[in-house]
């Protein structure tokens, strides 16, 4: 695979793996409480891309519309959060998010509703976690659904539509023994990149010294 930004070197690519999988286990805890039913995220890969690098992989897996719940956060490092899956996927999560209460109609009415709130449960969850683990604050913005392809998803603003990092995670959500993949990409600009890679080394040496 083409594209790929390489900043990060083995020792900070596992601690980054580290605090995202620490990240979305708090998520599944915070999922689980919200519909009542066991919930599993897992997270086999953790890829730091370029926007066509995110893009390209997204294509290789879904042929099909996505669906995402995107979240903006501001803090040491900036950028826009998307919780993504396949438009064929969405309705299977509206209903193992609803307990399967709904009919039809009646769960395509919720449809956002539901994906919106679960993405923010998600995103927050995750981001929460990396940045009380990194010793740093970040603002979440409300979230907000999108439906698209890679390309237009992973934009961060037209000024840098063609620069900029993402942060792409390949998940598996089951939720009421539902099998659901999708993806959640964090992109960043280079600074903000540089800022969480910084953070990423205090939280190494932290580690270190606590082992010592």
């Amino acid at each position: 695979m083409t594209g790929y930004a390489v900043v990060l070197d083995d020792l900070e690519r596992d601690a980054l793996t580290e605090l995202v999988n620490i990240g979305v286990s708090r998520a599944a805890s915070n999922l689980r409480k919200m519909v009542g039913e066991q919930v599993l995220l897992s997270v086999p890969s953790v890829e730091l891309v370029t926007r066509e690098g995110a893009t390209g992989l997204i294509r290789e897996r879904e042929s099909g519309e996505l669906v995402a719940v995107r979240q903006d956060f501001e803090g040491v490092f900036s950028g826009r959060a998307l919780l993504i899956f396949p438009e064929a996927n969405s309705m299977a999560l509206v209903h193992a998010v609803t307990g399967d209460a709904l009919s039809p109609n009646e769960a395509l009415e919720m449809e956002n509703e539901a994906l919106a709130e679960t993405g923010n449960v998600v995103l927050n969850s995750c981001l929460a976690t990396m940045a009380n683990m990194l010793q740093r604050p970040l603002n979440m913005s409300l979230p907000e659904v999108l439906r698209g392809t890679g390309s237009t998803l992973f934009t961060l603003s037209e000024e840098n539509a063609e620069s900029g990092v993402v942060l792409f995670l390949y998940i598996n959500f089951a939720i009421n023994d539902r099998d659901i993949r999708g993806y959640i990409a964090m992109l960043m600009d280079l600074p903000s990149l540089q800022a969480l890679r910084a953070l990423i080394h205090d939280f190494i040496e932290r580690i270190a010294g606590d082992l010592d």
